[in-house]
């Protein structure tokens, strides 16, 4: 049963309308939150009786789960959804459903009614349980079902999981967030912070373990925030030693840390682990601590640096990946240029990197912004340029050590597979199909540029 539906109904009532088995296309968008939402989603799918498709064309059900953080994200899904219309004509009885982020937003929703009024569902990341109920209602009656807006107090724990790997998984700790940084539209769409219960978190990489996954990565939009609300005062870090705990052979990662969340107890807990690799996502956005403010960061330069210090202190090997924001409205290339410095002093192993992009509804986006889109591209230019020196450096040092690599898939390029070690770097060796999902001795022979190539080794 899903609320007043029972799955079977929906199940019977797609089949009658497909002429058998129905056809599910889902495509993902966005973050790997996302990417775990999207897997809930094919869950809630195959137990109403779809099976799954990589085309379009093939499908009797389409669903975009999309982004909002980017505007280039959200003119890739409106172009796809554009590119729907021919296709729905051709076959009536296609049902098309467009959620997630992006819906949450009213210009977004209000621009789907009106511009495309083929699109049979619209809904919200807060609603993903209540798909069997939605769909039911695109069966029974004409015109978009919507239901946005519709954020739970609680946390559903009864959702089935399609996992799209086999060595890979990723597990939601907690939901939303409170920082509400300027630039940033994840807190409107995404609501406020409500963390899962301990217990159900281990249960869920217990399972995951004995499955044989190797790979678990603890999400939330702010993961290292994780506690607020629980009657048991568990912060990230003793959730951390719990999962730790576990017996197996898997590595323990998470994603996204908010600097001004990242606390020694987390670094001295990632040191003494025996699964968590030595390497953090540690996003810093900016090296300039006006600019800094004017994002509500609530940090500064010199705090994130010393974050860093003391993580090297007790892990001499840690390594770090970040995001950043180019051409924040009103930064000046003498506040860019502290970014650049902040980039090269850390020397990080990768960086996800963006050219600022007005989110409407933040603070930022009403914020003056003089310089232009040419300008900061420029300024794009040449920070890609220093972290690929530094990339291309620390690739170089890794020459003749010898990396415990899992093997995540086969390179389509050159054939070769492709591994990442502990500290986030891709390795690609030639190697069996069968070592695919397991780990692998991995003998680092050559740097190229920023990649790496290697050989298998007994060591």
């Amino acid at each position: 049963m899903c609320g007043n539906v029972d799955l079977s109904q929906v199940r019977s009532l797609m089949r009658e309308r497909a002429g058998g088995m129905p056809a599910a296309f889902v495509r993902t968008y966005g973050c790997q939150q996302n990417v775990a939402d999207g897997e809930k989603m094919k869950g809630l799918l195959a137990e109403m009786g779809f099976r799954f498709v990589d085309s379009s064309e093939e499908a009797d059900l389409i669903l975009f789960n999309t982004c909002a953080v980017r505007e280039h994200a959200e003119d890739r899904v409106f172009g796809n959804v554009g590119a729907l219309k021919h296709l729905k004509r051709r076959k009536p009885g296609l049902i098309i459903a467009v959620c997630g982020c992006m819906t949450e937003q009213q210009a977004v929703a209000q621009r789907l009614q009106k511009t495309f009024p083929f699109v049979d569902l619209v809904f919200g990341p807060h609603v993903i349980h209540r798909l069997p109920e939605l769909l039911h209602q695109v069966l029974g009656q004409p015109g978009q079902v919507r239901l946005l807006g519709q954020e739970e107090k609680t946390i559903r724990e009864d959702v089935p999981i399609r996992r799209d790997g086999r060595s890979r998984a990723w597990v939601t700790a907690m939901y939303g967030c409170d920082n509400f940084c300027s630039y940033c539209i994840v807190p409107y769409v995404r609501g406020r912070e409500k963390s899962r219960l301990p217990e159900h978190i281990v249960q869920e990489c217990r399972e995951l373990v004995e499955a044989g996954y190797r790979e678990i990565t603890l999400l939330g939009q702010n993961v290292n925030s994780y506690g607020k609300g629980l009657a048991e005062p568990v912060n990230f870090a003793e959730l951390l030693r719990r999962l730790d705990e576990l017996e197996g052979d898997f590595r323990l990662r998470f994603m996204t840390s908010h600097p001004k969340d990242a606390s020694q107890e987390l670094f001295d807990v990632m040191a003494a682990s025996r699964h968590i690799p030595h390497h953090i996502h540690l996003p810093f956005q900016s090296g300039n601590d006006r600019v800094l403010k004017e994002m509500n960061r609530r940090y500064d330069r010199e705090k994130y640096l010393s974050l860093i210090r003391y993580a090297r202190s007790v892990m001499p090997d840690v390594t770090f990946t970040s995001d950043v924001i180019v051409g924040f409205p009103g930064e000046t290339y003498e506040e860019f240029q502290e970014t650049v410095s902040l980039i090269q002093e850390v020397e990080f192993v990768n960086l996800f990197t963006f050219i600022y992009s007005p989110r409407p509804g933040t603070k930022a986006a009403g914020m003056p912004d003089p310089v232009s889109h040419e300008e900061k591209t420029r300024w794009f230019a040449e920070l890609l340029k220093a972290q690929e020196e530094i990339a291309a450096r620390n690739c170089r040092s890794l020459v003749g050590s010898t990396q415990r690599v899992l093997v995540e898939d086969k390179d389509g390029k050159t054939g070769l597979l492709s591994g990442r070690t502990a500290g986030s770097l891709t390795v690609l060796f030639p190697g069996g199909d069968g070592l695919v999902g397991e780990f692998a001795q991995v003998e680092v022979t050559e740097a190229r540029g920023w990649s790496l190539r290697g050989q298998l080794t007994e060591k």
